[in-house]
């Protein structure tokens, strides 16, 4: 979905009437993974989904199948979203890195959580595609202290080495709070 100027307006509109805020600016990057953490709402995606309206962000990103039925399957497909059934194994790292490498211009948007419930750490789906696809890490957050939702001035080149690289993301995620605290998962990979 690309943003037009006056969808991108309604949106930073609508985030100051509900009292958030937007921190950061788009990426220079014309191909990027963008992580969107903590994820333990439902309304984690809405203020997610606007706030990337906002920057004018255009972004693809994964979601349960079970959500692209009706009224809200279209908006979702609309907005980027490629249907998932988490029920099977699918290849879904190569394919992802397969489409960073078939495009000019590509983002990918990922809950690294995979689930609103607490988890026993993060999946590395969005580590291995970037890595794989040689393209950086973006780092997208929402913070619910502070209401204020956006993109992290650094961004993580991945090496391999992903506990060494998982660090850089807990200085970044660690202080964050979710909207509810006692679900954020924490962060170090697991498959």
């Amino acid at each position: 979905m690309t943003t037009s100027p006056v969808l991108a307006f309604l949106c930073r509109v609508f985030l100051r009437l509900t009292g958030w805020t937007v921190s950061g600016t788009s990426p220079v990057f014309k191909k990027y993974v963008v992580v969107a953490a903590p994820h333990t709402s439902n309304w984690d995606g809405v203020i997610l989904l606007v706030a990337a309206c906002t920057l004018r962000l255009k972004v693809s990103f994964f979601g349960k199948d079970t959500l692209f039925f009706g009224p809200l399957g279209w908006l979702l497909r609309f907005a980027g979203g490629i249907p998932l059934d988490r029920s099977r194994h699918q290849g879904l790292v190569a394919q992802a890195a397969g489409w960073f490498r078939e495009s000019d211009e590509f983002a990918m948007g990922l809950a690294p959580e995979g689930t609103r419930k607490l988890s026993a750490g993060w999946k590395t789906g969005f580590y291995h595609i970037a890595n794989q696809a040689g393209v950086p890490i973006v780092l997208g957050y929402i913070d619910y202290a502070k209401k204020e939702v956006g993109i992290f001035p650094e961004a993580l080149n991945p090496t391999g080495d992903i506990d060494g690289d998982f660090e850089i993301l807990r200085r970044n995620y660690g202080p964050l709070t979710a909207r509810h605290p006692e679900s954020k998962a924490p962060i170090v990979p697991r498959a």
